[in-house]
């Protein structure tokens, strides 16, 4: 029986799969399907990997309206409802590949958020005096995590739980502390 009532929550999902076709974003929202799947150890076609992840995913479905913001995306909304203590704010670049476990209460307002993304909940991303950060490529924000301010997060970083970064932060680092401060130099490149 469940298995039914998935097949028939899916088929009224298809409307989504006509948005992610004509989107703009289409090259980013297959990025992140692909590092989704990757983490999740799923294999199918976009289309099916669409269809998975905004079906059992809300903050999935924060990502894929974000990206692929329009009136329809609103009225899609209304039956299959995006994460509402997730907020990506509408000015952030956000590039492909972006992953989140969990983002309960995760704000984003930055400058622009670069490729491979991860993000846990509770992080705050935002703004001092109407100033926000830069994020590199392959930067992991963990549990908790603030990132504030005119800022500049370098490629290849990881900002533990519980961090406070108001500091600019170099390539290839762990940053951890209240105030945020350099660990060790990051091993992993990719």
């Amino acid at each position: 029986m469940r298995s039914l009532l998935n097949t028939l929550y899916k088929l009224l999902l298809w409307p989504h799969v006509l948005l992610y076709l004509k989107s703009a974003n289409k090259t980013d929202i297959d990025k992140d399907l692909t590092r989704w799947a990757t983490a999740k150890n799923i294999q199918k076609s976009n289309t099916g990997l669409l269809l998975h992840f905004l079906a059992v995913s809300p903050d999935f479905r924060t990502l894929f309206y974000y990206r692929t913001r329009s009136f329809t995306s609103h009225i899609l909304n209304l039956y299959c409802r995006k994460q509402n203590n997730f907020t990506i704010d509408v000015t952030t670049k956000l590039a492909g590949g972006t992953l989140t476990g969990h983002p309960y209460c995760t704000i984003l307002n930055a400058n622009s958020i670069g490729e491979n993304f991860y993000v846990n909940h509770l992080v705050t991303v935002g703004e001092v005096n109407g100033k926000r950060p830069t994020i590199g490529n392959n930067v992991s924000i963990y549990t908790g995590a603030i990132v504030i301010g005119d800022i500049t997060i370098g490629n290849n970083v990881q900002i533990g739980a519980g961090t406070v970064v108001v500091k600019s932060v170099p390539d290839n680092c762990v940053v951890v502390g209240n105030p945020g401060r350099i660990l060790t130099p990051n091993a992993k490149k990719n």
